[in-house]
């Protein structure tokens, strides 16, 4: 009694195995490849060395760079391996310490910019790991840039338009800007 229930279920889930946990992996992943996608990742490449991902922060603190958002992954920035928030509430001194920290930061690389930080700059994401930036924030920092870089405002401020991303499919989120992109093209122009 027994050999007949156990053949049937061993061979149920020899046959399970090979489809779900071959033939469907390798199927998807040929027709991934088919497909015009990033199945192979986000890498961006340049002169044939990885420099970056375009779905992951990166950490930039030179002046004469865009900023992108504050990362709480530990125990460097942007650590994919470790991505979660900073899972520090509003009562959390430490949430406040930070947000001081960033704001003395961003006033001390531009101690004329007397305008109002937005706040995508002085917080992190959910992830630790976003790569953008809202427009606001782009444009908060062009002064510093321009005037660091010896480039024209206006010119600046069109690099950072042509960089910005629309609601994805017209709806969903906000206009962004990808911070390694407009700091690739920001290097590419001098």
């Amino acid at each position: 009694m027994m050999k007949t229930l156990l053949r049937p279920a061993l061979s149920s889930f020899l046959l399970l195995t090979l489809i779900t946990g071959l033939a469907y992996p390798l199927l998807v992943t040929a027709f991934a490849q088919l497909l015009p996608t990033q199945a192979n990742g986000s890498l961006i490449e340049r002169d044939g060395k990885v420099i970056g991902s375009a779905l992951i922060g990166q950490s930039f603190s030179g002046p004469k760079y865009f900023w992108g958002r504050l990362s709480a992954t530990g125990p460097a920035p942007y650590n994919g391996a470790a991505s979660s928030g900073s899972n520090l509430g509003p009562m959390n001194p430490a949430l406040l310490d930070n947000a001081k920290a960033r704001i003395a930061a961003l006033r001390e690389a531009d101690p004329d910019n007397q305008s109002a930080i937005p706040v995508d700059l002085v917080t992190a994401s959910a992830s630790g790991l976003d790569p953008h930036i809202t427009p606001a924030a782009a444009y908060y920092q062009a002064p510093r840039i321009a005037r660091l870089r010896n480039i024209d405002l206006a010119q600046l401020q069109q690099l950072i338009a042509a960089h910005t991303e629309g609601r994805q499919w017209g709806i969903f989120g906000e206009p962004r800007v990808n911070v390694l992109a407009l700091n690739l093209a920001l290097d590419g122009r001098n």
